[in-house]
């Protein structure tokens, strides 16, 4: 953001927002990058061949498996979805 924020000649004293800045310059928030990598990626998984050892993680069956307090943690195709 420093750099974003000297591209625009503006300063933390500005006090403008990160968002604001962000749609100036056209730039994607970091969650969406995170998200446009991970379906990227995804995409790659799903052209390998299902015997890949990268594709048995779908086949994964967590229902015995004893976990922690708390949220449950979500499965690769929940994360996907």
């Amino acid at each position: 953001m420093r750099m974003l924020r000297w591209m625009c000649d503006n300063t933390r004293r500005d006090k403008v927002r990160n968002e604001d800045i962000r749609t100036k310059i056209g730039i994607a928030s970091i969650e969406e990058k995170m998200r446009e990598n991970c379906v990227r990626w995804f995409d790659h998984v799903r052209h390998r061949p299902t015997d890949a050892p990268v594709r048995r993680v779908e086949r994964i069956n967590l229902g015995q498996v004893k976990r922690a307090q708390g949220r449950p943690k979500k499965s690769w195709m929940e994360v996907i979805r």
